[in-house]
């Protein structure tokens, strides 16, 4: 009884426990199989990214307090982030990557840049 390839149907040669007739046709198998997963992974992170290089940005040109309303503006996503670190004066840092900020009032927000998170890689 020939087998056949589970992602192009042509006939296998070879060993007998094969289930794919090339490389090729296994790697298209696999990715199509994990699409949905990989591609939820690769969205979060591109919001992930996105809202750090925003972070990294306004960091870089000097900013310490800014309005929420400048961070929705440049399209940052307030769901998305990597962690909460507290501060000893009970302040929640809400972290992507190195790059957070904390609540500041009246609607501002204070940015951190945290070099200890790079020491974790």
């Amino acid at each position: 009884m020939e087998k056949k390839c589970l992602d192009c149907g042509d006939v296998i040669r070879g060993r007998t426990d094969k289930k794919f007739c090339s490389d090729q046709c296994r790697n298209n198998y696999n990715n199509r199989i994990n699409r949905d997963t990989n591609n939820f992974v690769r969205n979060v992170h591109g919001l992930l990214r996105k809202n750090r290089r925003i972070l990294a940005d306004l960091y870089g040109e000097g900013k310490v307090k800014v309005h929420k309303d400048a961070l929705f503006a440049l399209g940052y996503n307030f769901s998305f982030f990597t962690h909460i670190i507290e501060s000893s004066d009970k302040r929640k840092f809400q972290y992507c990557f190195e790059y957070g900020y904390t609540e500041a009032g009246n609607d501002f927000l204070e940015l951190k840049y945290n070099s200890a998170y790079l020491d974790y890689q």
